[in-house]
């Protein structure tokens, strides 16, 4: 596939719900790029923040008009990857399920349970690869943020499991009550497919959580409601413009520093040579050409 002429761009921007655009992006560049898994959900936004490139996509589309279920994760996490996007920071909206963890905090979770259905691998078809995904968000990436957010003042928690539900529904209390039990901290309807598939394509992956609520467990508090969602959103999604815009400040604190999230690949693919499909392997040459041989 021949990637388009413009600028490398290591570091990529995912917005979610409320983050439909980055204050202070400079000589925007929007870019229709396409994929072998379909069109992104919108444009790449291709820019300059605080003096770094960046590449932005709105995970929703112009509008909001995707359901979580809808976004195409695989053509959004495959086009960063064209971009040459090295570093994802995505933001997503969440429910709490921790008395501790208060509506309008920041949770940088680093744990997943994923509870949906949709197609999260590249892989499949005649190539297949099994990722490590212990750890699932990239510990240097997280870490940056979490320093960042701390030195702007903000409530935020360093780590947490995130449950993924497939959505649109909130949950049900029992639900809400058992993912407790799980000691999960936050519940939400996209990060865990955006994390596998950023591991397959080797991108430092990072999910700035916003909490919105607390989910249904909490029955004195008001039931979730997308009122609810919004004001909360509205209000914290302004300090996520300004942790994001303080960490790609300040991205290269963190240049060199060792994760294993660029060679997730390595030695993953396990499909022998005379058995791959080839047309599935030039679809995935921008993942795997420097690991295998034909």
């Amino acid at each position: 596939m021949n990637k388009p002429d413009y600028p490398s761009v290591k570091v990529g921007l995912l917005g979610g719900t409320g983050l439909y655009r980055i204050e202070g992006l400079k000589n925007i560049q929007p870019l229709n790029l396409g994929t072998p898994f379909g069109p992104p959900s919108d444009s790449y936004l291709i820019g300059e923040l605080e003096g770094v490139p960046v590449a932005f996509l709105s995970r929703h589309g112009p509008g909001h008009r995707l359901l979580p279920a809808e976004v195409n994760y695989r053509a959004n996490i495959f086009g960063f990857k064209l971009l040459g996007v090295e570093k994802l920071i995505s933001v997503n909206s969440v429910g709490s399920l921790k008395e501790e963890i208060r509506p309008r905090d920041i949770v940088l979770a680093d744990q997943f349970f994923d509870r949906t259905h949709r197609v999260n691998t590249f892989f499949g078809q005649g190539v297949v690869a099994h990722v490590s995904f212990a750890e699932p968000v990239c510990p240097v990436l997280s870490s940056h943020l979490y320093e960042v957010a701390r030195e702007l003042q903000l409530s935020v928690h360093p780590r947490g499991t995130y449950v993924c539900i497939e959505g649109p529904a909130f949950s049900t209390r029992a639900e809400s009550r058992i993912y407790r039990l799980l000691q999960a901290d936050v519940i939400g309807m996209t990060a865990a497919t955006e994390a596998k598939l950023a591991r397959e394509a080797e991108i430092c992956y990072v999910t700035m959580n916003l909490v919105t609520d607390y989910d249904v467990w909490k029955s004195e508090e008001e039931s979730v409601s997308v009122e609810l969602v919004l004001e909360n959103l509205k209000y914290n999604i302004e300090h996520a413009r300004a942790v994001i815009k303080k960490a790609v400040a300040t991205i290269s604190r963190i240049e060199g520093q060792a994760c294993s999230c660029r060679q997730a690949l390595q030695n993953a693919v396990v499909t022998s040579p005379e058995a791959r499909n080839p047309e599935t392997v030039e679809k995935l040459a921008p993942l795997i050409s420097k690991y295998i041989r034909n």
